[in-house]
């Protein structure tokens, strides 16, 4: 049996897709629902479902990020959006990033019918050879990661907080920095804020110590080892070359 995930916030949904639609003619049965994002991530990451029937405009919740991670770190797995959201756009750039079917609520019948034929009959044709990650994917969410990052790097940031952001697990994410950037999670990170620091320390108002502190480093030690490391001399000499 294909096991199915459905996700959606809008419960009447969820209850009515479980009971309505005959799974079993498919050969599926419904594994678990969720109303949001971060539920069905954590359901996906549990069940391994085959098959996802989701919402992507959610409140508060950022359905392309959330798509994309799913697909990149789940290829296997078919994905059907039911959306009341209708931005062309939105929909191509959810199409790109590898959904099945993009369906527009109210949904019909026949269309989720239609959704279902094609996905268990897209799982019957892939065998026993795992397929292979859509680079379209990978290269979505490392952007997502690396825009969080120079949004937050002030913070005490960790790769499980981006990692969230992107609904991935850690060990995902990581994998795809090093693909994509050729560095580390915290190479990356590290490269964020000393561009940063650079700028900052222009300003010969601002003291190192407070630097440090606009940078989310723990102490003036790591900076100056992390900043030299990275430019070659130190950030006191690194500020006297640019006056």
């Amino acid at each position: 049996m294909y096991r199915v995930v459905l996700i959606d916030d809008e419960q009447i949904i969820v209850k009515g897709l479980s009971k309505v639609v005959k799974w079993a003619d498919y050969g599926c049965e419904v594994a678990g629902t969720a109303g949001s994002a971060a539920q069905g991530t954590a359901l996906i990451r549990e069940v391994r479902p085959h098959i996802v029937f989701t919402d992507i405009r959610m409140p508060d919740q950022d359905g392309l990020t959330m798509l994309a991670g799913l697909r990149s770190e789940f290829p296997e797995m078919r994905v059907a959006v039911l959306t009341g959201f209708r931005d062309f756009a939105y929909a191509q750039e959810a199409i790109r990033l590898g959904v099945t079917r993009f369906l527009l609520k109210p949904s019909k019948m026949d269309e989720i019918h239609e959704a279902l034929r094609v996905m268990t009959e897209q799982l019957g044709e892939m065998g026993t050879a795992p397929p292979e990650e859509d680079p379209g994917t990978g290269n979505f969410i490392v952007r997502q990661a690396v825009a969080f990052m120079e949004a937050n790097y002030a913070r005490k940031l960790t790769l499980q907080d981006v990692a969230d952001h992107c609904f991935v697990s850690q060990w995902h994410l990581s994998k795809l920095i090093n693909k994509h950037m050729e560095k580390s999670f915290y190479d990356l990170l590290n490269s964020i804020r000393i561009e940063e620091a650079k700028r900052l320390l222009e300003n010969p108002q601002l003291k190192i110590g407070e630097i440090v502190e606009l940078l989310g480093y723990s102490d003036s030690a790591q900076f100056s080892r992390i900043f030299k490391k990275v430019v070659g001399v130190s950030a006191n000499k690194y500020r006297n070359q640019e006056k």
